[in-house]
Parts: C-alpha cells; sequence; structure tokens
C-alpha cells in the first residue's frame, strides 16, 4: 500500500466516504420526508436528502463547472473533492520553476515521502476541507 493512500485510510477517508452534516428543518418539511420514507420512497432520512442534494447539484452542474473552467483559464491549480500530490507533478514543478498555489474544496493530501519536494515547490495551500501532511509541510506552509 502506498503512503499516501495509507494516510488515507488512517483518515477514513475514501473515493466514498461520507462526512456527517446536521440539518435544522421545520416539522412541516420533515414529517413530509417522514411520509415518504414510511411509503417506500426512500429507505430512510439521509437517503431522501441524499438523493434531494444531487439533484440540485446535478441542476447547478453548469456552476461548479464554469467555476472550474474559470480557475484553470488562470492556470490555478484548482479542484473539488481529493486532490493528491504526485512526485512526477512536484518535480515538474521543482525544474521549471515554478511555485504551486494549490486552491479548492475537499481533501489535499501531500505524502510524506514528498517533504523536500513539497517545501521547495509549494507556495501555498487554500483548500475548505482537510490537507494531510506531515507536520513539516503543515509548519512550513502555515496550516493547522
Amino acid at each position: 500500500m502506498l503512503q499516501t493512500e495509507h494516510a488515507l485510510q488512517k483518515e477514513g477517508i475514501t473515493m466514498d466516504s461520507t462526512e456527517k452534516v446536521s440539518v435544522n428543518m421545520n416539522i412541516g418539511t420533515l414529517s413530509q420526508i417522514d411520509l415518504l420514507v414510511d411509503l417506500g420512497y426512500y429507505s430512510n432520512r439521509s437517503d431522501f436528502i441524499n438523493q434531494a442534494v444531487r439533484q440540485v447539484l446535478e441542476k447547478k452542474r453548469s456552476i461548479v463547472e464554469s467555476e472550474n473552467q474559470r480557475h484553470r483559464a488562470y492556470n490555478e491549480d484548482w479542484f473539488t473533492g481529493i486532490y493528491v500530490f504526485t512526485e512526477a507533478q512536484l518535480r515538474h514543478a521543482q525544474e521549471n520553476g515554478k511555485k504551486i498555489k494549490l486552491r479548492g474544496y475537499g481533501v489535499a493530501v501531500i505524502d510524506k515521502s514528498l517533504d523536500e519536494l513539497a517545501l521547495d515547490t509549494i507556495e501555498e495551500i487554500s483548500v475548505k476541507g482537510k490537507v494531510l501532511c506531515s507536520g513539516r509541510v503543515k509548519e512550513h506552509l502555515g496550516l493547522k
């Protein structure tokens, strides 16, 4: 198993990982969801909420895609989901004197075996989510 896979596993993160989210909902809305669950349309409240969220995200897909394109147009390193730095990527940046500024939403991973390259090539990481890396890299980048 690669160290990166181990780091993800240690944090309990897989491509199909879930995270608990609390939602406040009025009684009228919740009672309608419960009725649909009791009638067998959904297996439980979470199933209903997950399906509803996926439908909204599908309707808003063009917004997400245009945001991705906007960031790429400015040659920014941008992601949503899980982003894993690779040795090839970091070496390429090092060879070209490029400093990486990663922005996005989700989980960014830097394998501890890549610390030296990361310290040399990554200027900034701004992620709404988690950054999995060594304490040394976190300290260098001012991450919590």
